[in-house]
């Protein structure tokens, strides 16, 4: 039978905790089959007939989510895995593979409701995504998760993630410091999905070579961005003017998600947020989706729910 190779990237994983204290979790997989098996860094190479090269994948896979998702992965752990695979079994299923995002150093990230289920989905299919729905949801950092795998897998080649600068009851002007540091504490959300998702240095090298940015949305008049992906968070607060602007920024090979939360409007009443506006738009574009989220899909403090639902309810008998 011909021999094939296949290469596994195996970003952000603890390879010493893997692969075992003198590769012994790699020896025990090795021993179970006849293909070849080479580690390099975070690259791992095998080759072999088709059959065992699929089910070897598969193995590492599962190893890598049981280290993820308990901060070990033990002899015992290994066995159970590969005797599993080998009788057609897998530990998680397929479903809960393909809401897999990303793999990160010390946890997996995936699709933890429905909704955002169907987000990973729409995102994956579509080359413009809207979410949107309620604080607590996961809609950023869902986001940048899908934009980091999009980086590491080499789909695009830089990542773009922007906010408009509105203000939510304080003034930028009598905010310390010069506009970069006035505009910084709007950005920190997407900082902090960001650190979660990436080493701090690789970030910092990142950050510096222009790789990802973290700009204010008037950043992007003018631009065309080519091999990107490309995030507008808090799109509520973008007008009509700016959104048109941001959507037509997107260039050959580029995908962009837009979330928002049209309860929590921050412009001034006389202007119209581009985010209610492009529901009604852009609902028929093909290549364009929108992907709705609710309280059940809340996936912060259990409390977060309940805030959502006395305001829903605080709202609608007041008006």
């Amino acid at each position: 039978m011909t021999a094939v190779e296949k290469k596994i990237i195996l970003d952000d994983v603890d390879m010493l905790a893997l692969l075992g204290m003198k590769d012994s979790n790699l020896k025990i997989v090795e021993e179970r089959f006849n293909a070849s098996i080479t580690v390099r860094g975070e690259n791992v190479m095998i080759k072999g007939v088709r059959e065992e090269v699929e089910l070897i994948e598969k193995i590492f896979k599962e190893m890598v989510y049981v280290l993820n998702t308990s901060g070990k992965l033990k002899k015992g752990d290994v066995e159970t895995i590969l005797n599993l695979t080998v009788e057609g079994k897998e530990i998680i299923d397929k479903d809960e593979y393909e809401s897999i995002v990303l793999y990160t150093k010390h946890d997996v990230i995936k699709a933890k409701s429905a909704g955002q289920k169907n987000y990973i989905e729409a995102a994956k299919k579509n080359d413009i995504c809207f979410a949107i729905g309620p604080a607590g949801t996961g809609k950023t950092y869902l986001a940048v998760a899908l934009a980091v795998a999009a980086l590491k897998k080499g789909f695009v080649k830089k990542l773009i993630l922007a906010r408009p600068a509105v203000e939510a009851g304080e003034s930028l002007g009598f905010l310390p410091g010069d506009f970069r540091e006035k505009i910084d504490p709007y950005l920190k959300p997407l900082y902090d999905a960001l650190d979660d998702m990436i080493p701090s240095e690789k970030l910092r090298s990142y950050l510096e070579k222009g790789i990802v940015e973290i700009v204010p949305l008037a950043y992007m008049r003018g631009r065309t961005l080519n091999n990107a992906y490309v995030i507008l968070d808090e799109a509520q607060n973008a007008t009509d003017m700016q959104m048109k602007m941001f959507l037509t920024r997107l260039g050959v090979n580029s995908k962009a998600i837009i979330t928002g939360d049209i309860t929590q409007i921050d412009l001034p009443s006389r202007q119209t947020s581009g985010l209610v506006q492009a529901r009604e738009i852009l609902a028929n574009i093909k290549g364009v989706s929108f992907v709705y989220f609710d309280r059940s899909d809340v996936v912060r403090h259990r409390l977060v729910k309940d805030i959502i639902d006395a305001y829903e309810k605080y709202n609608g008998n007041n008006k």
